[in-house]
Parts: structure tokens; C-alpha cells; sequence
């Protein structure tokens, strides 16, 4: 990635662009995304109401290109996980998570032609229960582990609340411990059910909830910024930081 500058991944549980307010406003999502300009987006629940595409919103205008894993139907609509890049999409496949008499779930596997050299980028959403995620995280850690070829990143809403349960246990062995700051719920975070993981490890540079005004009404969670870079020598250290330097109750 040239200069200082590196590479910025997101990701963001997007609520089917409904905010905490209760109303659904594609507008303030693509608003979102464009103070946090990464490179690459990975976006959970995008859906839409009334027909009305939010997906389709949020890339009006811009020179994302989109990967989507629709895993069920909402409100008349697709609905599920998408990976926006400005950079050109190489490879693209789905990893099926769907576990029998829950909501089906899935993971992003693509495969970016970031500068310097491709980036796989992992994009999913787990499931409510514990159980339902220990399976998930087996297969998603056996995908990685028969492409072990590319940097990876490893990220989205993975809706862990036991910080000592099982698919954290297995993440961490697998990736090395990430920082994990509160991404839930958005207007006052206490949980880092939003997540992200590189290999190698060294290749994460930094990483920031995205909490500003805006982000705290749009959804329900607040979006995750990380600052990627290719590492050369001894790993950089990480800082889990916060963007918004105003008290968290300061939100409208």
C-alpha cells in the first residue's frame, strides 16, 4: 500500500438502514460512509423497506464496486451481507454458515486487487446463539485455513457477548488477540459484538469505532475503521481508539 497512508477496511452492522430513532434513512448511511472513506466496506443487514433498494443508495454516486451474499428475504426484498471496494473485486465466493431452524447466515470470501499485492476479505454476520456460532466459526476457520495465500482480514458483526466463549477462544488462536472496542448498542457502546482480525497480525495498524453524531443515530451499531498496512519487520503497535472526541451522551 503506498505512502503512510496504508489501506482503510470497514465494517458495519447497518440495521437495514433503519437508525435508533426508528426510521429508515438510506441517506444517513451513505452520509456514514462517506466520513469514514475506506477503501474497503464490509456491510451486514442491508436490506431495504417499501421495495426501495438501500444497497442500490448507497453506492449512487460512487465508484464502489459490490459483492453481495443475500441470505433471506425482508420486507419484500434481499436482505443479508455486502462487501463495497474501490479497488477491482479478483475473486468473489459465499461461505454458507446457515445452521437448520435459524436465521441463514453466510460469509463474503473476496478477494481485492488492493495496490501492492490482493487482499482476502472475509465479511460475515454470526448467528444469536452460542451454539449457532461455534459451528459457524469452525467453518469460517477452515475456509481460511485451505487458502492460507493471501493477507487476510477477518471482520463483521459476530454477535459474541461471552468475551471467554468458545468462537473468541478459537479467533484469537487462530489470528492472535485484536483490540475489541464497544461497537453496541451505538448511542452509549458497551459491547464489541462488530470485530476484526488480520494475518498476519502485524498487517493492523490501528483501529477506531467510527462514533460520531451521525454514526450514533443511523444504526444501532457504531462502524469499525481500521488502518491496514504491509508489514515489514516487527509488527506495529495497535491503538483501539474512538473518532468522536465529544461526550457520548452529546448525540441528538
Amino acid at each position: 500500500m503506498p505512502g503512510s497512508e496504508g489501506l482503510l477496511v470497514a465494517t458495519w452492522n447497518v440495521h437495514g438502514g433503519v437508525g435508533g430513532d426508528g426510521r429508515y434513512v438510506p441517506s444517513r448511511i451513505a452520509q456514514v460512509l462517506r466520513e469514514i472513506d475506506a477503501d474497503v466496506v464490509a456491510l451486514q443487514e442491508v436490506g431495504g423497506r417499501d421495495g426501495q433498494s438501500l444497497l442500490a443508495a448507497l453506492v449512487d454516486g460512487t465508484a464502489y464496486r459490490t459483492v453481495q451474499n443475500w441470505t433471506c428475504k425482508r420486507w419484500g426484498c434481499d436482505y443479508g451481507n455486502v462487501v463495497l471496494s474501490r479497488h477491482p473485486v479478483l475473486e468473489a465466493h459465499t461461505i454458507d454458515l446457515a445452521v437448520p431452524r435459524r436465521e441463514p447466515r453466510g460469509a463474503l470470501d473476496v478477494l481485492v486487487d488492493a495496490p501492492v499485492r490482493p487482499l482476502r476479505v472475509i465479511a460475515t454476520h454470526l448467528g444469536l446463539l452460542p451454539g449457532e456460532r461455534r459451528v459457524q466459526v469452525k467453518r469460517l476457520l477452515k475456509a481460511l485455513e485451505r487458502e492460507p495465500v493471501h493477507p487476510t482480514v477477518l471482520t463483521g458483526d459476530v454477535n459474541e457477548w461471552y468475551l471467554w466463549g468458545r468462537p473468541l477462544r478459537w479467533l484469537h488462536a487462530h489470528f492472535g488477540v485484536s483490540p475489541a472496542p464497544a461497537t453496541f448498542p451505538a448511542r452509549r457502546p458497551l459491547v464489541a459484538l462488530d470485530r476484526l482480525w488480520t494475518e498476519p497480525a502485524g498487517m493492523l495498524a490501528e483501529l477506531r469505532v467510527h462514533a460520531t453524531p451521525l454514526a450514533r443515530t443511523a444504526s444501532d451499531h457504531l462502524p469499525l475503521r481500521a488502518r491496514l498496512h504491509w508489514p515489514v519487520g516487527a509488527p506495529r503497535p495497535v491503538h483501539a481508539t474512538t473518532d468522536d472526541p465529544e461526550p457520548e451522551g452529546s448525540a441528538a
